[in-house]
C-alpha cells in the first residue's frame, strides 16, 4: 500500500499497562497535520484489531501469531507477584516460584505471561480478567503474578507487589498488519525507533548525492592542457627564479649563454 493509499488519520492501540505517550507527543511534533488517535484494547483483542482495521498499528504483548502480523520487539517487562500487604511475601524485596509452591497462585484467563507451568497451586476456578484477580488477592484467596507495569496500573492501598525470578516475562512489541505497511506506520516505525527529524520516515533513504559547496561553481581554468615537457614554466624544465636555476654572474651571460674564460691580466 502507497502513501496515497493511507487515511488522513492514524490509529495507535496499545494494551493495559503500556504507556505510549512519549511517541505519541513526538508523532504530533514531527507530523501536526496527521491526527493520531489511541485505541485502548485488552491483550486478548489487541491483534483482532490490526487485522479487522481498527488500528493501523498498536502496542501489544508478545508472543503473537506473524503469520500475517509483523512485529517489532521493543522491550521487556519485570515480573511481580502481587500480595496483601500483610503477607509474609511483603517482608522480602525479592521472591522465587520455589518460594510460592505452597501459595494459592491465580491464573486470570487474560493473563499475559507465557506459563508452560503456573508457579504455586491452582485456584478453584481461573477469574475472567485481571482485576477480577486482584480482587481475589485482596480478599486473601490467592496470590497473582503480572508485568509490573499491570501491578502500577491496577494499583490497591491495601496490595503491594515483589519482584519475582525464575518467571516468563512479557515482551511489550509495536505490531501492525505486513499488507498494510503505510507510510504513516513507516513513520511510527521510525519514531519508536529513535530516528532523528531528518530521517523520521521508515522508509529506505534516498542514495546520498554529491554536492559543492554553495557558492562554488566550476570556473575555467582558461589554459588548454598540455602534455609534459611542453608549453611554458616548470614544465619546460625551467627551475623558477631562486630555485636552483643559474645565477647571473656565477657562469651565466645576459642571453643564457656560457661566458669564456676570464683573460689573464698581464
Amino acid at each position: 500500500m502507497t502513501g496515497s493509499d493511507a487515511s488522513p488519520s492514524f490509529r495507535l492501540a496499545y494494551v493495559p499497562g503500556v504507556t505510549p505517550a512519549k511517541w505519541v507527543r513526538i508523532w504530533h511534533e514531527r507530523l501536526p497535520e496527521v491526527p493520531l488517535t489511541l485505541v485502548q484494547v485488552s491483550a486478548g483483542e489487541a491483534a483482532d484489531a490490526l487485522r479487522d482495521g481498527g488500528a493501523d498499528a498498536g502496542f501489544l504483548r508478545l508472543p503473537v501469531d506473524r503469520t500475517d502480523l509483523s512485529a517489532i520487539p521493543m522491550y521487556t517487562e519485570t515480573s511481580v507477584v502481587v500480595v496483601p500487604k500483610d503477607h509474609l511475601v511483603a517482608a522480602f524485596d525479592e521472591v522465587s516460584v520455589a518460594d510460592l509452591a505452597d501459595e494459592i497462585v491465580l491464573h486470570p484467563l487474560d493473563d499475559t505471561l507465557d506459563w508452560a507451568q503456573p508457579p504455586g497451586r491452582p485456584a478453584f476456578e481461573r477469574p475472567a480478567t485481571t482485576p477480577d484477580a486482584l480482587e481475589l488477592v485482596a480478599a486473601g484467596i490467592g496470590l497473582l503474578v503480572v508485568p509490573q507495569s499491570l501491578a502500577r496500573l491496577y494499583h490497591r492501598r491495601d496490595l503491594t507487589y515483589r519482584t519475582i525470578t525464575g518467571t516468563p516475562q512479557s515482551q511489550v512489541a509495536l505490531s501492525w498488519r505486513e499488507d498494510r505497511t503505510t507510510d504513516q506506520v513507516e513513520d511510527f516505525i521510525g519514531i519508536v525507533r529513535g530516528r532523528t527529524v531528518n530521517s523520521t520516515r521508515g522508509r529506505r533513504p534516498a542514495e546520498p548525492t554529491t554536492q559543492r559547496p554553495a557558492g562554488k561553481k566550476d570556473q575555467p581554468s582558461g589554459k588548454k592542457d598540455q602534455p609534459a615537457g611542453k608549453g611554458g614554466g616548470a614544465a619546460r624544465g625551467k627551475a623558477p627564479a631562486g630555485r636552483g636555476g643559474p645565477r647571473r654572474g656565477a657562469g651565466a651571460s645576459k642571453d643564457g649563454g656560457r661566458r669564456g674564460r676570464p683573460r689573464r691580466r698581464s
